[in-house]
């Protein structure tokens, strides 16, 4: 069992270190605390990233991209994830938000979506969650219902990530058939943003309506009613990609918390003298070493063409709730600074909360391993 990094994934993870400590971080106090960055900002940073080679470094080489896979890219989303602001907390500096749906598009569709966001001439976002819930498909009150050469959708989706940049929608609506995908332009009549959600962490989610809005059938992505096995294709990828970002960040945050533990001092000796403090430090190395160790497997998994469905959830779990009590260590550790806004820990410790419930709490994820593991179906059976 060979626990080594290739050397050319290696130098990936050092080159994107480099270009994170170089381009990013100084950024930071500028952007930490807002919903997005400029987009002129944006662009000369895609351009640089593009001139070094990184641009869609994740995607497969017959798009055009550097396929690395699902081990480069989470070997990249941790560097990525140490730079407190929203566009490099996510990867969108590197690569598109895209999301596997686009992949299974017709040939048709790929030239029309597909291809105009990997060059970075489009942005798109996800629309699943809903008022009434998000991760179970049985609730899902938007409904797309066939009229002539189309259909009609009705409904409202919610929290729905860079929809206010988004040149089209990836809309998962109720049919006869079941759950469907489709492709919906932005200037598509009567679909519009609705309220825009203030959130404890910097990101602003939106309301998305549709309301009486008329697509085609060509605006369909695969068959009808086979739209919920891409949402859970993409929201297995993005629970794996939880587990590189909260390593990221969990890195950060321990790294501050020792160093300020060395510095500083009570009654006459440094805080890294107190057992409590280093039981702290010693907790939080064993818990982000476990996540980092399980996030690999199932990113290698993935990349071996192999079913990750319930590791995706248990990265999720582990990771996002070893960062919790990272952060939380961390900022205990800082004391009275660690409440300041002078460091990153508060913004962090935010964030962190917030992740306990975006892309499937912590709950449902419990749900569907224990679902997975009394129907015989477990990771561990299936090593």
């Amino acid at each position: 069992m060979d626990f080594s990094i290739p050397e050319e994934l290696r130098m990936l993870r050092d080159s994107a270190r480099r270009f994170v400590q170089q381009e990013l971080l100084p950024l930071e106090p500028l952007y930490a605390n807002e919903a997005d960055i400029p987009d002129d900002v944006r662009a000369r940073l895609q351009a640089k990233a593009k001139e070094l080679g990184f641009w869609i470094f994740d995607l497969p080489e017959a798009c055009g991209g550097g396929g690395v896979g699902y081990v480069g890219m989470c070997l990249v989303c941790e560097e990525l994830a140490r730079c407190n602001v929203p566009s490099f907390r996510a990867p969108t500096v590197f690569t598109p938000y895209l999301g596997p749906v686009l992949f299974r598009c017709t040939p048709e569709q790929q030239q029309k979506y597909l291809y105009p966001v990997i060059n970075g001439d489009k942005r798109t976002c996800f629309a699943l969650t809903e008022p009434n819930g998000g991760s179970d498909p049985s609730q899902m009150l938007t409904t797309a219902v066939r009229e002539g050469d189309g259909y009609r959708i009705n409904g409202t989706k919610i929290f729905i990530t860079g929809a206010d940049k988004a040149d089209f929608v990836q809309l998962f609506a109720r049919t006869p058939e079941g759950v469907s995908c489709f492709l919906i332009d932005r200037d598509t009549d009567g679909m519009r943003l609705g309220q825009s959600f203030e959130l404890m962490s910097p990101d602003r989610p939106w309301e998305v309506v549709f309301d009486n809005v008329f697509v085609p059938a060509s605006q369909m992505v695969g068959e009808p009613g086979r739209g919920w096995e891409l949402a859970r294709e993409f929201l297995d990828v993005g629970r794996l990609i939880h587990g590189p970002k909260a390593i990221g960040r969990a890195e950060r945050v321990l790294e501050l918390a020792m160093a300020y533990a060395n510095e500083r001092k009570t009654f006459g000796e440094p805080l890294a003298n107190r057992q409590a403090i280093q039981w702290m430090v010693a907790d939080s190395a064993v818990e982000l070493n476990a996540a980092r160790l399980m996030t690999m497997h199932a990113a290698w998994k993935a990349d071996q063409g192999m079913d990750f469905h319930i590791e995706a959830s248990q990265v999720k779990l582990c990771a996002d709730e070893m960062l919790m009590r990272v952060a939380d260590r961390a900022l205990q550790i800082h004391g009275g600074m660690g409440l300041s806004r002078e460091l990153p820990l508060e913004l962090i410790f935010r964030d962190a909360r917030s992740r306990l419930i975006t892309e499937g709490s912590s709950e449902m994820q419990r749900m569907i391993i224990a679902r997975e593991m009394l129907s015989g179906r477990s990771s561990v059976n299936r090593l």
